[in-house]
């Protein structure tokens, strides 16, 4: 393995000492207190999570919408309408693979953003969607194609933000940035319906006093074009993060257990360009011109022969066993969680069914608006309240814990809910939803996002990020090619109960884990490495 020295990795004068009193002083504060730079960074990270679940769970009453202007308010042809409901997250597995592999070996800063530009470019196609012109097939195809780019752009942005994220925080607040950037998800959904809403609000007279209802057309592509503010918002920002220290002495081959310490120590605030010099990793540059010229052609060598190596390393690295295990655990976990969680929020029209707001009476506007306000229940019960939750626990209770519990608590609640399915009251299996959303995100559908980033070494960690969320995507595409079907064959409460099975399975698979809370996976990396170079000798 590539395992050479930086012998020049150095703290910035006056930092070798550890933290001054200020940084002390910071260190008192409970982890979800933030510093200005930690607040920047999440809302450049967080913003892809917002979209995520803004564009993926959108996509619930555009297809209701849909429904009325290219099949006058009859269902969507089954194919189509998971073809559609599937395409962002089939383009997930794609962005995450991709993004996650270029950005350990092109480097964070070389590949962040482009996510961000993939997502713009893709939801202008999107809302261009010529209906007038094609036949309703194929204006769903169209929009079906261009959300599978979206997906890309979107599942670039998992192993992106948790890496960037990563590389900069804390031990003792790590999970803490990652939890707070996760929880964006649920800010996503909220607008969402609230957007829905909103927009609907002001079709009323056209739509339903003029009975206009074609002009739905118009609802849907505003409601899908307000998620561009927050991307072309964020992008600047993004295109010129600086490479973290982390990553640079990780990348540079630092192998010494006591650099990445004194990285701890130091810290890592660098947010811009113009702040971005190499205070952390840099030669010795106090020698003559012609030195300096040479140690840096010896420098680029270097960096050449680590790409070079990359990807030796990288298998070397995951075929031993214990690695293996957990890079196995993260994929498993992730896989059947989304089973059950995508399996359910997107294909809310079963619980909006049990709660009254499934748009079943009235006129088209007011089922379309019912349904709107039935999004936003489901929303604001139990999706924000989980998530953040998580933030404030999950460097006191860990994030194992968290994650079986999690689990457990959400089969409890699918099996009342499959169990009771057709006798349970509305104020019943609306508790019971809200309380199966609550612990989804105070448990697995968090901490599932958090351990890639957290147990796996800088070197490594974007590429196992983006094979564990791929893992993740593929349950649900699952659940969104074959949950109508499935349903309609063994019936709902069936179907509930596999989802029961996948998160019993979960809690199970957790255990090939460990507990990441206050451990730095470059400190145990760096030390395997010395312990095999001492073998070897």
């Amino acid at each position: 393995m590539a395992t050479h020295t930086n012998s020049n990795l150095t703290l910035q004068p006056g930092r070798e000492g550890g933290l001054d009193e200020y940084e002390r002083a910071r260190e008192d504060r409970p982890p979800f207190v933030l510093s200005y730079a930690e607040v920047k960074l999440l809302g450049i990270a967080g913003v892809g999570f917002f979209l995520d679940a803004y564009d993926l769970f959108i996509i619930n009453p555009v297809a209701t919408m849909l429904q009325y202007r290219l099949y006058g308010g009859h269902a969507l042809p089954a194919g189509l309408q998971g073809f559609v409901k599937a395409s962002a997250n089939i383009g997930s597995v794609i962005g995450q693979f991709t993004f996650g592999f270029a950005a350990d070996y092109f480097g964070r800063k070389a590949v962040y953003g482009k996510e961000l530009m993939i997502i713009i470019v893709a939801t202008i196609f999107s809302i261009s969607d010529p209906t007038g012109d094609l036949s309703p097939a194929g204006s769903l195809i169209w929009l079906g194609v261009w959300r599978i780019v979206l997906g890309i752009g979107i599942g670039g942005d998992y192993p992106m933000s948790a890496s960037v994220s990563t590389d900069r925080a804390r031990l003792r607040k790590r999970g803490t940035m990652l939890a707070y950037i996760f929880a964006n998800q649920g800010w996503g959904s909220l607008v969402g319906s609230l957007a829905t809403i909103i927009v609907l609000a002001c079709y009323k007279n056209v739509m339903d006093t003029k009975g206009e209802v074609s002009k739905v057309d118009g609802v849907w592509r505003i409601i899908v074009g307000l998620s561009l503010i927050p991307a072309f918002g964020t992008l600047y920002q993004r295109l010129t993060l600086p490479e973290a220290k982390r990553f640079e002495a990780a990348r540079e081959g630092a192998d010494d257990e006591s650099a990445f310490k004194q990285l701890e120590a130091a810290g890592d605030d660098r947010l811009h360009e113009k702040t971005g010099t190499k205070e952390m990793a840099t030669v010795n540059t106090t020698g003559s011109g012609s030195d300096v010229e040479e140690g840096e052609r010896g420098r680029s060598k270097a960096l050449a022969a680590e790409k070079k190596a990359h990807w030796r390393d990288f298998f070397v690295y995951f075929s031993e066993w214990k690695h293996a295990r957990t890079l196995l655990g993260t994929c498993l976990c992730w896989f059947l969680l989304d089973i059950a969680f995508y399996g359910i929020n997107l294909n809310q029209n079963v619980v909006l069914q049990q709660i009254g707001f499934d748009g079943s009476s009235g006129s088209d506007w007011e089922r379309l608006f019912k349904i709107g306000i039935g999004n936003l229940i489901i929303t604001a019960l139990g999706f924000v309240p989980g998530y953040y939750v998580t933030v404030l626990t999950i460097e006191v209770l860990g994030r194992k814990w968290i994650q079986i519990q999690g689990f457990l608590m959400a089969a409890l609640f699918l099996g009342i809910m499959a169990g009771l399915f057709h006798s349970l009251s509305t104020a019943a299996f609306v508790v019971c939803f809200a309380l199966l959303q609550f612990f989804f995100n105070f448990g697995a559908n968090t901490t599932t996002y958090c351990y890639p980033a957290e147990v796996f070494p800088t070197r490594f960690r974007a590429s196992a990020h983006g094979i564990s969320a791929a893992s993740g995507k593929a349950g649900a595409i699952i659940s969104a090619l074959v949950f109508n079907s499935l349903a309609e064959d063994i019936g709902t409460p069936a179907v509930l109960w596999i989802f029961f099975g996948c998160c019993l399975a979960g809690a199970v698979a957790t255990l090939l884990l460990p507990e990441v809370k206050g451990r730095d996976p470059d400190v145990i990396y760096a030390e395997e490495m010395k312990a095999k170079r001492a073998g070897l000798a």
